[in-house]
């Protein structure tokens, strides 16, 4: 069944020209405030990777990822990248990037096992950033600056864009407002974590949600989130788990939260093992990736994802990220999104 969120009453701002030209301004002037915001350059990042070592991002761990034999290496198997968590690390290390600076790049994924609907799509596109850092920089303060400094990026850009097209009115807030997942559970005890995820996000206008990833009082977890990446379990200043988080607003044209960005403080040495351990993957430590980083050879780092369709479909102000990418819907949705008036590419 198509799970279209219909909006009432939608139109579309612009037409397609101009949604073609925004798209562009958008992802021209971001990137670049990006880059000059956290000191990042850009980097040429892998469609995919080897199967078998550890680099590619497993998400929540049962999304399969897209693979296909190499001829020309006696078949060995390829898998197209989740994401580029992993791989920037190290990339970092091969590159001797210094302590205050960093990378990014575009990063183009397919993830086959997603759940078609107005934000998700089989392709995936985002800026992966990541950053070198020092150990005392491992902190919840260090790591809500940067959460700081990339929104109000996001804000010069969607200033940028309503100056662009009038008929576009900026809705974002000056300040983003940030919560522990455990906060918001005991805020909202009698929601799911999407529900409080609505109502954190339509309270504020724009939150970052920290600690995703270890299970909170009531036994479940907030969302997801690979044990070998970002570090969700070190105790923070205020004494809740969780030096990683994601970056969420309030989007009015589909009366939801939407997230823009998920990014943390990554796993040590330390952390690597003791996430390893509660998640019963102690068996990834003989990966290369696990094993660069047990032996030191992986600096520290700050890294995340921005989702480049996400948020042109936010500050074009669309109902469905369709009408910012090529990709394969079901025809049902299709359907559904022509008598909506929702025009998907």
């Amino acid at each position: 069944m198509s799970k279209v969120i219909c909006p009432k009453g939608y139109k579309a701002l612009l037409d397609m020209r101009q949604t073609e030209q925004g798209i562009k301004q958008i992802k021209d002037f971001f990137q670049q405030n990006l880059s000059t915001e956290l000191r990042l350059r850009r980097v040429t990042a892998p469609l995919f990777v080897l199967q078998g070592l550890g680099i590619n991002d497993d998400l929540n761990g049962v999304e399969r990822p897209v693979t296909f034999p190499i001829k020309d290496m006696g078949d060995a198997r390829a898998e197209v990248v989740h994401s580029l968590a992993k791989w920037k690390r190290l990339t970092l290390a091969e590159q001797q990037v210094k302590r205050g600076y960093g990378i990014y790049t575009d990063m183009n994924a397919i993830r086959a096992d997603e759940e078609l609907d107005n934000l998700h799509s089989l392709y995936v596109d985002q800026w992966d950033w990541e950053a070198v850092i020092g150990r005392e920089d491992r902190t919840l303060a260090f790591l809500k600056d940067v959460v700081r400094r990339i929104y109000a990026a996001i804000r010069r850009t969607e200033y940028l864009v309503g100056e662009t097209y009038q008929q576009l009115k900026p809705f974002l807030p000056e300040e983003i407002h940030f919560i522990h997942a455990e906060e918001l559970l005991q805020r909202y005890p009698g929601l799911t974590a999407k529900e409080r995820e609505d109502a954190i996000c339509k309270e504020w206008g724009a939150v970052f949600v920290i600690g995703i990833g270890g299970r909170l009082s009531n036994g479940e977890k907030h969302d997801g989130r690979a044990a070998d990446y970002d570090d969700w379990s070190t105790v923070a200043e205020n004494g809740l788990a969780g030096l990683n988080g994601d970056i969420l607003i309030w989007y009015p044209v589909l009366e939801r939260s939407f997230e823009l960005s998920s990014m943390g403080i990554r796993v040590d040495e330390e952390s690597l093992l003791r996430q390893l351990a509660l998640e019963h993957q102690e068996e990834r430590k003989e990966l290369y990736f696990h094993r660069q980083l047990l032996a030191g050879r992986l600096p520290l780092s700050i890294g995340g994802g921005i989702g480049q369709s996400r948020l042109c479909m936010v500050l074009l102000q669309k109902a469905h990220i369709g009408e910012i990418q090529a990709s394969i819907w079901p025809e049902e949705m299709r359907e559904q999104c022509r008598q909506l008036g929702i025009r998907v590419i």
